[in-house]
């Protein structure tokens, strides 16, 4: 039998899997929250969270790319100009964190979601403003009466 404390723990693996399979299988990057649940809530390290979040994406990233597909949302042509660079680098990406503290990696982490939400908090406030300034033209133009066109008649 489980003691309680691994039955706890097993919920709480699920739970942040679900979570991140639901904002990843959206598109909005599921590794973006369960790296931080992994490290706050299950005690993780960075290196190992980010490890897991790996693992987790290959099956993730299939089962969301074949619905992406299907509902023709995939343009293929943009593939090999996104997909080589992208592996090129990781491979870099991937070097390069192995070779930091945990720390620092969690550090820049931290600023690289920082600047994402700063980054998507800017686009809703640019586009809340654009939505309310059109609503308010459509108002503007419901209220100018139409003129009617002149006649071509009584002009000879």
């Amino acid at each position: 039998m489980f003691h309680t404390q691994s039955i706890m723990e097993i919920f709480l693996f699920i739970i942040i899997g679900l979570i991140g399979g639901l904002i990843g299988g959206m598109g909005m990057g599921g590794g973006t929250l369960l790296i931080p649940l992994l490290v706050v809530f299950t005690g993780t390290s960075q290196h190992l969270a980010q490890s897991i979040n790996l693992i987790a994406f290959i099956p993730m990233a299939i089962v969301a790319l074949i619905i992406h597909i299907k509902n023709g949302l995939v343009k293929f042509k943009y593939l090999l100009l996104i997909s080589l660079p992208a592996v090129v680098l990781s491979v870099l990406g991937a070097l390069i964190s192995t070779q930091m503290e945990a720390v620092s990696l969690k550090r820049y982490f931290g600023i690289f979601l920082l600047i994402l939400g700063v980054y998507q908090l800017i686009c809703v406030i640019i586009n809340f403003t654009k939505a309310k300034k059109e609503k308010k033209q459509k108002e503007l133009l419901k209220k100018i009466p139409p003129t009617e066109p002149k006649s071509v008649r009584g002009n000879f």
